[in-house]
């Protein structure tokens, strides 16, 4: 038996980028295509049915695209609050970056980019899970789960007694003084 068709939603700056990108990724025969020009119709549409992974755009006009990812991650309502998101823009800035972590966008293409590319972007996304739906939920930035390391324990100073030879004597060491006898 066949796999069911993965559904992949773009909702891109223009109406023109929308339609290429969704022209190249239709492709994939095994890949269901959503074309989405507002972020009212993508939520209606999230309500109703499931998106497997969403390419969304920061270069849209109106609420920039974390704060629509963070609103997709805390709206209870949606099949699809915990889909792989794929994001492009024309520029990362620190800020920016530091942005789309806290949404919990999975990855940033940088524009001009092949539309192949994207597809197989995509493809990958759809072969790996999304961080956030392994971890059951959305974490915040340290999202990885990462382990937990015990606190560095300092090294105690080596005594004189030592039986090791400085390679390079201290010559900042004051001379003690001879003694006369």
């Amino acid at each position: 038996m066949s796999e069911p068709s993965k559904v992949v939603a773009i909702i891109a700056a223009t109406p023109a980028l929308t339609a290429l990108l969704a022209m190249v990724v239709a492709g994939d025969s095994r890949l269901k295509v959503r074309q989405f020009d507002s972020e009212l119709a993508l939520i209606a549409y999230m309500r109703l049915a499931r998106v497997d992974v969403l390419v969304c755009d920061f270069d849209r006009e109106g609420r920039p695209a974390y704060e629509m990812v963070e609103a997709i991650r805390l709206n209870g309502e949606l099949l699809s609050q915990e889909v792989p998101v794929i994001a492009l823009t024309r520029v990362i800035t620190p800020p920016m970056r530091h942005q789309a972590i806290s949404a919990g966008i999975d990855e940033v293409l940088i524009k001009p980019m092949s539309p192949r590319h994207l597809l197989q972007r995509i493809q990958a996304r759809l072969r790996t899970r999304s961080v956030v739906g392994v971890l059951g939920g959305y974490r915040g930035p340290e999202r990885r789960n990462r382990i937990t390391m015990p606190a560095p324990q300092p090294v105690p100073a080596r005594r004189e007694t030592d039986n090791v030879i400085p390679l390079f004597p201290d010559r900042r060491r004051q001379q003690l003084p001879l003694l006369d006898s």
